[in-house]
C-alpha cells in the first residue's frame, strides 16, 4: 500500500514524497483513515513504528480548513519531555510545508515572551509539555475553549514521569465535543483506564503486541562484574563497527562520569540528561544528529521518541529499572526499516532485572562475551527485582552493597579486625570453710500464766471530776446603731464638690474628693 491509498491530500503526498517516504508503516496504514473521518484512536504499536506520522499527517489535512485566532489554538498536542515535543514539532514543519498552518511550540527552558508572542500570532497546532501549558493557563495567556484536537502521545512516558494529574487537568478545560488521539507504546491497565475516561467510541489500532522489541534489532547481553564495565564499554565499542550510538545510563551524574571516561580514553562522546539547561540539550541534539558526536551518553530523557536517521547502535550501560525502558532504549535503534544492534551490560546481582525485561518482551536476550573479559553468572535471586544503590567508589549492587574490585561485599572488604586475646581463666575462688554447727538455743523459761482481770463490778470507781465554776456573765456590749439610724450624708448635696460628668450615681471615692 501507498500513501496516495490513504486519502492525504497533494501537498502533503508531496512533502512526504520528498522526504523519501513512499511506503506507509503499519500504524500510518491503520491510523490515518480513521483520523480522516473524524473519530477516536487509541493506536498501540511498539517503539519506531511512525506512530508521530500517522497523528500529523491527517492533522495537517483537517486543519488546512479554518483560521486560528489570538491565543486560541485550534489543536494541542501533549508531549511528556523537550525533545520529544521539539521533534514533533520539526516534522510538521517539514510534512506541513505547503500549507500555511501557524505552529507554536510551549516547552520549558525557553522565556516567556517569546511563547506568548507566537501564541497571540494565533496558533493552528499548538505543541506542548504539560507543566509549561498549565504555567500559562494559570497566567491567563491562552484558552482551551476552541481546541478541536487532542493528541495525548507517549502516555504511558506521562504515566511514569507523573503526569497524569496535570493532563487530566488540562483536558477537563478542552470543550468535551473534539477528536482525541491517544497513543501509547505500551497498554498498561492504569493507561487503560485513562483512555477509556479521555475517549469517546474510540477506535482501538494495534499493530504489535505490546511492550515487543522490534524484529530489526539484533539484542544481546554480557554478564560482567560491575566495577569492569567501563572496560567492557570500551571493548565492545572497538569491536563493533559503528556508525552512531547512544549510551544509556539509569543516573544523571553517572551519564557525566561516563561521559569524561570515555572522552579521557580518545572517544568522541557527548552528554545528556535532565539537569541540563535547554539550549545546551538542543545543541548536543542537534551536534548528534548532524554527525559531529558519535556516542551520546544520555538517561532516559532520550528513550523516548528520538528519531535518529540510521543510528547503528545502542548500549545499555546499566540495566533499566523497569522492563519498558528497555524496549524503548532499543527502539533508537533499527527504525525505517534499517537493521540495529543493541548490548546490555548487567551485573551479577542485576539478575532479576533481566528476568523481568525476559518475560515482558516474551524472549530470551541471547548472551554474548565481550573481546578481553571474562563474564560471570548471575547471581541466585529470590524472585524480587531490585533497584542497584550506588555505594562506594561509584559501585553498586542489587542489595544495596557497594563492591570492590575482588567482587566481595564491601563488609568483607574491610581490614580484619585483630583477635582478641584470650582473657585468663580466672582461678576459681576457695571453698567456703566449713562453719561450725550453730548451739541450739536453749529454751525460754516458761511465762507464768496471766492473772485474770477483776470484772468491771470489782474495779475501783474513778473520782468523779470536779465542776469547773460558771463564768461570770458579762454585761451586754451596747450596738451599734442600724446603718438606717445614722445620717445620711450624700455627696450630691454638697455644694463644694463638683460630680463628676458621665459616672452616673456609681462614682468613685478618689474622683469626689474636692479640689483645692
Amino acid at each position: 500500500m501507498s500513501f496516495e491509498s490513504l486519502g492525504l491530500s497533494a501537498p502533503v503526498l508531496q512533502a512526504v514524497a520528498e522526504k523519501g517516504y513512499t511506503t506507509p508503516t503499519l500504524i500510518q496504514e491503520k491510523a490515518i483513515p480513521i483520523c480522516l473521518m473524524g473519530r477516536d484512536v487509541l493506536g498501540c504499536a511498539q517503539t519506531g513504528t511512525g506512530k508521530t506520522a500517522s497523528f500529523v499527517l491527517p492533522m495537517i489535512d483537517i486543519l488546512s480548513e479554518g483560521r486560528s485566532k489570538s491565543r486560541m489554538p485550534r489543536s494541542l498536542i501533549l508531549e511528556p519531555t523537550r525533545e520529544l515535543a521539539a521533534q514533533v514539532a520539526e516534522n510538521f514543519e517539514i510534512y506541513g510545508k505547503y500549507h500555511k498552518l501557524n505552529m507554536a511550540l510551549l516547552i520549558g527552558g525557553v522565556s516567556f515572551p517569546d511563547q506568548e508572542r507566537a501564541l497571540e500570532r494565533g496558533a493552528d497546532v499548538l505543541i506542548a509539555t504539560p507543566g509549561r501549558l498549565l504555567d500559562h493557563f494559570e497566567r491567563g495567556g491562552i484558552l482551551l475553549n476552541d481546541v478541536k484536537i487532542l493528541v495525548i502521545d507517549e502516555a504511558d512516558r506521562m504515566l511514569d514521569m507523573g503526569f497524569i494529574p496535570d493532563v487530566e487537568r488540562i483536558v477537563a478545560t478542552l470543550p468535551p465535543l473534539r477528536q482525541t488521539l491517544f497513543f501509547s507504546a505500551t497498554m498498561p491497565p492504569e493507561i487503560k483506564r485513562l483512555a477509556d475516561r479521555f475517549l469517546s467510541n474510540p477506535k482501538e489500532v494495534t499493530v504489535a503486541p505490546p511492550a515487543s522489541a522490534s524484529k530489526n534489532i539484533v539484542q544481546g547481553l554480557s554478564v560482567v562484574p560491575e566495577e569492569d564495565k567501563r572496560e567492557a564499554l570500551r571493548n565492545l565499542i572497538k569491536d563493533q563497527n559503528i556508525k552512531n550510538a547512544i549510551v544509556f545510563c539509569n543516573r544523571k551524574k553517572d551519564v557525566a562520569i561516563l561521559q569524561g571516561s570515555l572522552k579521557k580514553h580518545g572517544f568522541n562522546a557527548g552528554a545528556l540528561h535532565g539537569d541540563m539547561s535547554q539550549p545546551a540539550r538542543m545543541e548536543t541534539l542537534e551536534k548528534f544528529k548532524q554527525g559531529e558526536i558519535q556516542i551520546l551518553v544520555a538517561s532516559d530523557v532520550a528513550a523516548r521518541g528520538l528519531d535518529i536517521a540510521a543510528m547503528s547502535h545502542v548500549f545499555n550501560f546499566d540495566v533499566p529499572f523497569s522492563p519498558e525502558d528497555y524496549v524503548h532504549r532499543i527502539g533508537r535503534t533499527g527504525r525505517a526499516g534499517n537493521t540495529g544492534h543493541s548490548f546490555t551490560l548487567a551485573s551479577p546481582e542485576e539478575g532479576g532485572l533481566v528476568e523481568a525485561i525476559e518475560k515482558l518482551i516474551g524472549t530470551t536476550i541471547p548472551r554474548v562475551e565481550v573481546p578481553g573479559m571474562q563474564t560471570v553468572e548471575f547471581e541466585p535471586s529470590d524472585g524480587r527485582r531490585r533497584g542497584r544503590g550506588r555505594g562506594r567508589g561509584g559501585s553498586s549492587s542489587g542489595r544495596g552493597s557497594s563492591r570492590g574490585k575482588s567482587g566481595d561485599s564491601s563488609r568483607s572488604s574491610r581490614a580484619p579486625r585483630p583477635e582478641r586475646e584470650p582473657r585468663p581463666e580466672m582461678d576459681a575462688r576457695p571453698e567456703a570453710e566449713a562453719r561450725p554447727p550453730r548451739e541450739a538455743r536453749p529454751e525460754r523459761d516458761a511465762r507464768p500464766p496471766r492473772e485474770p482481770r477483776p470484772e468491771r463490778s470489782q474495779r475501783e470507781s474513778r473520782p468523779e471530776r470536779e465542776q469547773r465554776p460558771e463564768r461570770e456573765s458579762r454585761p451586754p456590749r451596747d450596738r451599734r446603731p442600724e446603718r438606717s439610724d445614722r445620717p445620711r450624708h450624700d455627696r450630691r448635696d454638697r455644694d463644694d464638690t463638683p460630680a463628676p460628668m458621665g459616672l452616673g450615681d456609681h462614682v468613685p471615692a478618689f474622683l469626689a474628693r474636692p479640689t483645692r
